[in-house]
């Protein structure tokens, strides 16, 4: 048994300032960046968001600017073959997340838990 739940927007931005898309996207959603976050680090901003809402994340990366979601779960390998199951592909498996791509083409990635309220609306899967 595992447990597993949307966790994240993570806006992928091919830009060379991190902090001017954050702004950006900050404005245009209405959530400040939390600069305080320990996900506000090196490319990454963290915006604000209420704890019973996804986590909204900005990444500077190398690849064409595009949205994926995140799954959290409980057990990274045992969420990864359920999705494998439906149909999904691993794309790249990291040190603590794997990339993974859905049957019509967008990537996804399955992270470990990152929000505090945990186990709260989570998916059981036996």
């Amino acid at each position: 048994m595992h447990r597993s739940r949307l966790c994240s927007l993570q806006i992928d931005c091919n830009v060379d300032d991190i902090d001017a898309a954050a702004r950006f996207w900050a404005a245009a959603l209405g959530n400040p960046v939390d600069m305080d976050h320990p996900g506000s680090r090196g490319n990454y901003r963290q915006l604000t968001t209420p704890p019973d809402q996804p986590m909204i994340q900005l990444q500077r990366v190398d690849h064409a600017s595009r949205v994926h979601l995140d799954i959290e779960t409980d057990d990274i390998d045992a969420e990864v073959s359920r999705l494998e199951q439906l149909g999904a592909t691993v794309a790249r498996k990291l040190e603590r997340w794997t990339v993974m791509q859905a049957p019509s083409g967008q990537r996804f990635c399955v992270v470990r838990v990152q929000r505090p309220d945990w186990p709260k609306h989570a998916n059981r899967w036996d």
